[in-house]
């Protein structure tokens, strides 16, 4: 355990209430971070719905296109619900290594007068205000999830995966990855070393996670990948055209999660500063750079370039930067989006083919292999000799001066191997327990006809 460099290592820190904070000056949220963290949750809300909807809706077949807006939508209400009633207290209400406890359930005790810590002392946003942008980050993570195993599964069986995966795998990984006391509870080494004590394991660690490459990006492309694997491929695949129905909607629904995406990350620092425009300017450059060396690695490997590339490129940038994006410099940023649009290329064509997997819309290959990419170059670029922030250390008030990158790539790699064998083995034990108890897939006639009318009794075009 660190014992010295706790840093600002997390969107998420403990929700504290007005008594705990510093008595002789008890802060009070400032209007301008309040506004800030209010269109960050509207922006992660819209990069769902109707962003990653309209994403994944061009990807599939017409006969499937109103089964996976259902998806994603209900998916995402679901979890928000849930998170109101226990989600939020399990991740975010006490103290432990990989769960909270339920004082928070129901929201109980929390008002319009509550506050939570942000990541500079004596600052604090209200805690409904960090409530709602965090149930927004659960809600996204298990919706991206469906689109691995598209076109072929039960809706009620989609459902209850998510239930259990969000209780036994999201929840756990965020308390982990995020939770803290918050930089008010860090007066001294020895008030550190408590906060430390308490804290979720890999924050405990010093694992760096600005915005979700372990927690939502890693966690959900191996949840997807797992069940693509165990709901097996789609009737033809490899036969049969499979092509995407609408690469129209697909360009506006990644356009969606571009825009969307600055609240994703900026919106993580959770006040108005200049951490923000360095997560907001660090989104934009890696964002672009990867959607250029997608776009140019496939021209050169195929011949030409497409539209679905050159999107998928863009989303694999958002992933990649979404841990490093408020600890690297801009050059950083550059570096980490060019390496993630070629690696994540080779993630949905090489890779996918080594694995032999129908991950129909590439969960894994963009959200795994760069939240991969993204939380391990983290570790690199985040150090000061190379643009980065470093790490700052409550106990001096400064950034800490000893920045290991070897050191820190080895938290990184811990982050990235726990979340990967925590999401499998829950993936896979929720995903035979939900076959088990409603059967995973919609039988073989109904999969040919297409979810919409079979599931839904809807299409989404009539002729």
């Amino acid at each position: 355990m660190r014992t010295k460099l706790m840093g600002r290592s997390a969107v998420g820190c403990l929700a504290l209430s007005m008594a705990s904070l510093a008595a002789a000056a008890t802060p009070v949220p400032d209007k301008g971070d309040v506004a800030w963290m209010s269109v960050a949750t509207l922006l992660v809300i819209m990069m769902t719905i109707p962003g990653l909807a309209l994403f994944y809706g061009g990807l599939v077949r017409a006969k499937n296109m109103l089964s996976i807006l259902m998806q994603v939508l209900v998916v995402f209400s679901l979890i928000v619900v849930l998170w109101a009633v226990y989600g939020y207290s399990l991740a975010f209400g006490g103290d432990g290594a990989f769960y909270g406890d339920f004082s928070k359930i129901f929201l109980k005790g929390i008002t319009s007068e509550s506050v939570a810590a942000t990541f500079s002392k004596g600052v604090v946003i209200p805690e409904l205000s960090y409530m709602a942008f965090q149930a927004t980050f659960a809600a996204i993570t298990c919706a991206l999830i469906v689109g691995a195993f598209a076109e072929r599964a039960r809706f009620s069986a989609v459902l209850l995966f998510s239930v259990l995966w969000f209780t036994f795998c999201y929840i756990p990984i965020a308390h982990a990855v995020w939770y803290w006391a918050g930089p008010d509870a860090i007066t001294d080494a020895k008030s550190l070393e408590a906060v430390s004590a308490g804290a979720g394991f890999m924050w405990a660690r010093g694992a760096l996670d600005f915005a979700g490459g372990t927690v939502v990006h890693i966690n959900a492309g191996v949840a997807g990948l797992v069940g693509a694997l165990v709901i097996g491929k789609r009737i033809g695949y490899g036969r049969e055209s499979m092509a995407p129905h609408s690469l129209v909607m697909t360009m506006i629904g990644a356009s969606l999660l571009w825009v969307g995406w600055f609240g994703f990350n900026a919106g993580s620092n959770l006040e108005a500063n200049g951490a923000t425009a360095l997560a907001f300017a660090n989104t934009l450059i890696a964002t672009a750079a990867a959607t250029v060396s997608w776009t140019f690695g496939e021209w050169l490997g195929k011949g030409q370039p497409s539209m679905l590339g050159a999107a998928s490129g863009a989303v694999s940038g958002l992933v990649a930067i979404t841990p490093a994006c408020g600890f690297v410099g801009p050059m950083g940023a550059l570096v980490i989006g060019l390496v993630a649009g070629l690696v994540c290329l080779w993630g949905v064509n090489g890779l996918k083919r080594l694995i032999g997997a129908d991950d129909a819309l590439d969960v894994f290959g963009v959200h795994g292999v760069g939240g991969v990419v993204g939380a391990l170059l983290t570790g690199v670029f985040a150090a000061p000799a190379l643009g980065g922030t470093g790490v700052y250390d409550y106990v001096a008030n400064a950034v800490a001066g000893d920045y290991s990158i070897g050191g820190q790539l080895l938290v990184q790699l811990e982050a990235v191997l726990l979340t990967v064998a925590w999401s499998a083995v829950v993936a896979w034990i929720a995903f035979k327990l939900v076959d088990l108890l409603l059967g995973l897939r919609v039988p073989e006639d109904e999969e040919r006809q297409g979810l919409d009318i079979t599931s839904h009794g809807e299409t989404a075009y009539h002729q």
